[in-house]
């Protein structure tokens, strides 16, 4: 999500001031004056056209074709940011910030572009009740646990005996830990669900009965003692088909897939840029490139 949220970002302001040049008859107008000279609305525009101008007009151009062909409602809009407030926790603001958003009014903007060109994207995906059937069976549901996290084997088994002995979980996590995202939570990790973790921590997560405390797991990190604290209760297929059949649609699709599905988008709307220095924005090399024969 951040790299799209960063072009649209750019490409925003960038032909936001843009259009401000080409509302005004007078391009000439001073917008900056200092002793080595002034600076026109027109120089900045030209300026800003050399650096950003294909990319920027493009993504306009997805913004207006893909507005005039899909809908996008606020309640939609709503649930992403609520999905992404649940999934960033503390670090919403901060996410908001690294992506020069200067509020969530901006993020909206910025998904609602994002929803359209998924919504464009997925109107031809199709996948068999069958696939969503096996997606269910295969599905796990989020589970929450804590960890300590020690470099060898000596120091975990250690804490294993302490823990054993009746010592705290949360105290030894705070005391032994050398992961710093979660010792200062007392080990917590908050949920995750398959494939949020390396495949030796997640195997013997979900291996754990809820409150039981693991054996020293080995991974790439080093030593891991494990708790689960909570687990989810799988839902009913009928309440999760939509979302399975949603996410395996996601999974068809790739950068070239929405390449594609977006130069249809432009094709059809007979879009014709007038700019001689902007006609790659309703070029997709990239795509073409892919489809040629090696």
């Amino acid at each position: 999500m951040k790299k799209m949220i960063i072009s649209l970002t750019v490409a925003a302001g960038v032909m936001g001031l843009g259009a401000c040049s080409n509302d005004n008859a007078d391009s000439s107008e001073v917008i900056v004056e200092s002793k080595a000279g002034n600076i026109t609305k027109e120089e900045l525009y030209q300026s800003m056209k050399e650096k950003y101008g294909e990319q920027a007009l493009q993504e306009l151009l997805y913004q207006k074709v893909l507005a005039e062909n899909y809908e996008v409602t606020d309640k939609e809009v709503e649930e992403k940011v609520a999905e992404l407030k649940e999934e960033l926790g503390e670090n919403f603001e901060l996410v908001l910030q690294q992506n020069q958003l200067k509020d969530e009014e901006e993020l909206k903007e910025v998904l609602k572009d994002q929803l359209l060109m998924e919504k464009a994207a997925l109107k031809d995906v199709k996948v068999s009740e069958e696939e969503v059937k096996k997606r269910y069976e295969e599905y796990k549901p989020e589970i929450k646990a804590s960890h300590i996290l020690v470099e060898d084997e000596k120091t975990a088994q250690e804490v294993k005996k302490k823990l054993d002995e009746g010592a705290k979980f949360e105290d030894l996590a705070k005391e032994y830990s050398q992961d710093p995202g979660s010792a200062a939570q007392g080990g917590d990790l908050g949920f995750f669900g398959p494939g949020k973790m390396v495949p030796e921590f997640e195997e013997a997560a979900y291996a754990l009965e809820v409150n039981k405390i693991s054996e020293p797991v080995k991974s790439q990190h080093g030593f891991h003692i494990i708790k689960v604290t909570e687990k989810k209760e799988k839902e009913s297929y009928e309440k999760m088909k939509d979302e399975l059949e949603y996410e395996l649609k996601l999974a068809q699709l790739d950068s070239n897939k929405i390449q594609e599905v977006l130069k249809r988008e432009l094709d059809a709307a007979n879009v014709k840029i007038k700019d001689k220095d902007l006609k790659g924005a309703a070029e997709f090399p990239e795509a073409e490139a892919q489809t040629q024969p090696q």
